[in-house]
């Protein structure tokens, strides 16, 4: 018997190689094949981030190795907590539960919430599908007019809220703490299509979404024709011509000669139009799955049938990486303690 040659030594060892080089490939494709994976959205059906998360939902599975299906489950409350809460401490670190939050839910960590059992930071960020900023309305017959006039008011407006960290909490909350403007806050709306009818009603005078979200549907393009609110202030450093009577809070702050410790609490509460729509995994899932995910959700916001979706939903796509906003999330978890104590004080309630 022949002694192999080392031309067909060196062949094997390749074949060897090749094989390990591909086993994470179709390990990961075996894992995902016919599984579905949940994205848990912390609000209401119907919302700007429910839609967003089910045109993800209809999108990504396709980049993902295996084609798993991907579904949405709501689980509202507390402004975007309780599913983070799950999806932090009772959901499988498994790759197949991921979380679409209220992008602003950070801030209830941030203010020292005892309702908060998860760590921002310690989330494994996929991607945002948006960079959206917000802003405050009210009733276009209600007494104030503007910012101005909540200022002056003799009883503090009541505007509706799906809880801390929300659009409406989040604005009015920097309103007050920079400028003086005060309003009283209801709670525990699941969602903003709850809130949009008890403003309908006349049980609140105001209310506060994302801008992409008020000219992305109904009933707020109905309201925009008819006049229906008037907007009072955006959170942005420059106007969106969409609302281009609403000064921004820059503006404002400018206006009323707010001091620089206060400037730096808004700037810190601000930072939630950055990541609008976020999407991530709890801590301990896989690096390897994070990869795979991070992946597709980078190629599925290039995909032309997304974006053609998205044009006709209204959503305006303009993704960060998941890289990019594990490191923002730290950034902006790292406040001075002067802040920190600022946010706490405001977010008592």
């Amino acid at each position: 018997m022949k002694k192999p040659t080392v031309m067909f030594i060196i062949l094997i060892i390749a074949c060897v190689l090749q094989g390990i080089t591909h086993k994470p490939a179709s390990a990961q494709e075996s894992f995902y094949k016919g599984k579905q994976i949940r994205i848990i959205v912390g609000l209401s059906t119907g919302g700007g981030y429910d839609r967003a998360a089910r045109l993800l939902a209809r999108h990504i599975g396709k980049y993902i190795p295996g084609n798993p299906d991907v579904l949405v489950q709501n689980m509202p409350g507390a402004g975007s907590v309780t599913s983070a809460n799950y999806v932090w401490g009772v959901a499988k670190p498994d790759g197949l539960t991921l979380l679409a939050p209220h992008n602003n839910f950070y801030l209830s960590q941030l203010s020292g919430q005892k309702e908060v059992q998860f760590d921002l930071v310690k989330f494994q960020w996929i991607g945002s599908l948006e960079n959206d900023d917000m802003m405050m309305f009210g009733r276009a017959d209600a007494t104030f007019k503007s910012v101005g006039d909540i200022i002056k008011a003799k009883e503090a407006p009541k505007c509706g809220s799906t809880g801390v960290g929300s659009s409406d909490y989040v604005m009015s909350k920097i309103l007050e703490e920079t400028i003086g403007a005060k309003v009283t806050h209801v709670t525990g709306y699941p969602g903003s299509s709850e809130i949009a009818i008890a403003l309908e009603r006349g049980e609140v005078a105001c209310m506060g979404l994302t801008i992409s979200t008020y000219f992305g549907r109904e009933p707020f393009l109905t309201w925009y024709k008819n006049n229906f609110v008037k907007f009072l202030a955006q959170s942005g450093r420059k106007r969106d011509a969409r609302v281009a009577d609403a000064p921004t809070i820059y503006e404002l702050m400018d206006e009323y000669k707010t001091p620089a410790t206060k400037r730096r609490v808004a700037e810190a509460m601000l930072q939630g139009g950055e990541w609008a729509r976020p999407l991530m995994a709890p801590p301990g899932t896989p690096a390897d799955r994070v990869k795979i995910l991070r992946a597709a959700h980078e190629k599925f916001s290039k995909d032309a049938d997304l974006l053609g979706e998205a044009k006709k939903l209204r959503i305006d796509v303009t993704p960060l990486r998941g890289e990019q906003l594990q490191a923002m999330s730290k950034k902006v978890m790292t406040q001075p303690p002067e802040v920190i104590e600022q946010i706490k004080k405001l977010f008592v309630h």
